[in-house]
This record gives structure tokens, sequence and C-alpha cells, in this order.
């Protein structure tokens, strides 16, 4: 079984198949978990932002991840969402997730922290209600969470808390942070993998400046992960070619949100609705014409050929 988290590679994040009355889909969870290892992903984040995880029960949530685990079956590993105001609410889902197999947790600092004191001091809580057998993911997402990470603030989380290991780097613009980050492990301090977020939206400059791979959600992981594959083995212009190619379509679903990103999915045939819950709003009939447009450049313009993109254009609404 595959217990350690990913350190290279394509972390596809989750989306959490709805019905169209509202319901989570568990038929689906398993299909999509099945989807993204056949796309060769390295893992699977669960309960994140774009998995609507604070629109489900504690009893939905446990659900998605028992599901999930079952069809995942050890093949690759999994972590789970765990951000709360509750630090023991985000210690018990930590340790539901452990108990199904999960390789680690993500976490967001407390939303409105300032200055670096606290928010160290909240990450020395977190990993230490979770004891040094549960890696964590620390998710640089200011967007979301309005705490800014300064390098040195960064510097004494990695000293102070040896089972944060990973960094999901999403604060924009982050390009000299990542540097600024590869350049302090150069002189000494712990290594930690850090995998881009935001729809893999500068993933080619961000895997140059030293990042391992991406951790999105982005409805072509079997994109991103040639991406990933070709950068590692030095083929720099192929991947950034290939990167361009879905980039206006990446774009637009990273504007277009959870909405967009299903409606993908449903086209791929890996899920069965595009449903998801309040707030989000279906797609109108001008969205749909737009991702027909978008989905029939992409289609045009990339040589990828394991994606079907004529079956896509012209998939039912």
């Amino acid at each position: 079984m595959t217990t350690t988290l990913p350190t290279a590679g394509l972390t596809a994040v989750a989306v959490t198949p709805m019905t169209e009355d509202g319901q989570v889909d568990l038929a689906s969870v398993g299909a999509l978990m099945e989807f993204y290892i056949q796309c060769g992903v390295t893992g699977v984040a669960l309960l994140g932002v774009m998995g609507e995880a604070n629109r489900l029960t504690a009893d939905e949530s446990r659900q998605v991840l028992a599901a999930a685990a079952e069809a995942i079956d050890g093949r690759i590993p999994f972590l789970v969402g765990a951000s709360d105001s509750s630090l023991e609410r985000l210690t018990a889902t930590a340790r539901a997730a452990a108990g199904l197999g999960g390789a680690g947790v993500l976490v967001q600092p407390l939303t409105g922290l300032r200055g670096d004191d606290p928010l160290v001091g909240y990450f020395r809580a977190v990993t230490d209600a979770l004891g040094p057998d549960i890696p964590v993911c620390y998710q640089d997402f200011p967007q979301s969470s309005d705490v800014p990470l300064t390098i040195a603030a960064w510097r004494r989380i990695v000293e102070d808390c040896p089972s944060v290991v990973m960094l999901k780097h999403e604060d924009v613009p982050g390009l000299g942070k990542l540097s600024a980050i590869r350049r302090l492990e150069s002189e000494g301090l712990r290594r930690v993998t850090i995998l881009a977020g935001n729809n893999g939206i500068a993933l080619p400059q961000e895997l140059d400046r030293g990042a391992d791979g991406a951790m999105t959600g982005f409805a072509y992981p079997d994109v991103l992960v040639e991406v990933c594959r070709l950068h590692a083995a030095g083929e720099r212009e192929a991947a950034e070619d290939l990167f361009d190619a879905l980039l206006p379509l990446n774009r637009h679903e990273l504007r277009g949100g959870i909405s967009v990103r299903k409606e993908i999915l449903r086209r791929r045939g890996v899920i069965a609705t595009a449903a998801s819950r309040h707030p989000a709003r279906p797609l109108t009939e001008i969205d749909h014409r737009e991702l027909d447009g978008l989905i029939a450049r992409a289609e045009r313009r990339s040589n990828f050929t394991a994606v079907d993109f004529g079956a896509l254009a012209g998939a039912p609404r």
C-alpha cells in the first residue's frame, strides 16, 4: 500500500461528484479515482476547496473519503484537506483520513493571522496535535486564507515542524518566493516537496524555478502529467508547447471555477453530472458555446493524442 506523500508529478485535486438533485454521487467518486489513476497521476487530494468540502456534511465527507480510499486501493497516495477553524475538528479529520490509509493532510493557516509569530505558532500547534506520523502539506493560498507567508516564517516552520514536508505553492506573484525557498535549501534548510497550484497556470515556469510538480484539479490531468514528464526528461520546449495548447482552456476553467471543471469532466465521461452546490451556478447556453470553442481550439493546436478531443467537442449537453 502507498502511504507516503508524492514527491513529483501531478497530484490531482478531486471534485466531489453530485447527482442532479445535489446529493453526493458515490459511484462517480470511484469512477473519478480510476480516471485519475489511468491518467498517470502520482497522488490525489480529497476534500479541498474545489472538492466543495465546506458544502458537505461531516457524514458526507466521511462517505467520500471511504469511497475514494476503496477505489484507490493503495495504488497511489491520497491526502485530505483538513483546514478548519477548530483544531479539534482538524485533528479528527486528519486521524479519520489516516485510518483509511491517507498519506497526509493539506492545511491552510487560520484566516486572517497576522505576523510571523502567530503563523509559526499555529503550525506548531497543528503538528503537535497531529503527532509526528501524519505528514502535513502547507497550502500557501493567501487569496483564500488572507495570510501572507514570508520567507522568514517558512524557514521557522520547516525548522520547528518536521512533519511539514510539502508546500502547495499558490501565492501570486510567487515565482520569486519559490526561488528563494530553493535557495535557502541550497544553504542547508531541510528540503520540502513543492507542488504548484492555481490550475498549474504557470507550471512550466514553476518547474523551471524548482517546483517538483503540480497539485491541481484541472480537468485535463493527463496533459499536466505529460507536461511534468517531459520537463523532468529535459524536453522543456516540448513540455511548454503541450502546455500552451491547453492554456486558453486552462485559464477559462480557472476563471469559471467548479462549474466549468465539472462540465469538462462530465463531457469526458468521468462523472455523471456537472451539478454543484450553492452558490455555484450551472453553465448558461453561452457558457457552453464558449467551452465548445475552446475545446475545439485545443483540438486544433494539440498533438497530444492520448486525449480524445473530438469526442469532447461533440459530447451532448
